[in-house]
């Protein structure tokens, strides 16, 4: 899957804010990700982000997985 710093993700579960769409701040190994919604930053392992993606928004384009 092709994910690049500054993408929006569309995950599968919502957060608790009631946001699904997170940004890309890091990627490697694990990515780091910051809620949209919140601000609120994790850190998630690739093989599970990339499992729980739903699409991927670059500006203005939308790609499906």
């Amino acid at each position: 899957m092709d994910i690049q710093v500054g993408d929006i993700l569309k995950m599968k579960k919502q957060h608790p804010c009631g946001s699904s769409e997170w940004e890309v701040l890091r990627i490697g190994a694990d990515f780091r990700l910051k809620c949209v919604g919140c601000g609120h930053q994790i850190m998630i392992p690739r093989v599970k982000a990339e499992k729980n993606v739903r699409g991927v928004r670059r500006g203005s384009q939308a790609v499906q997985p």
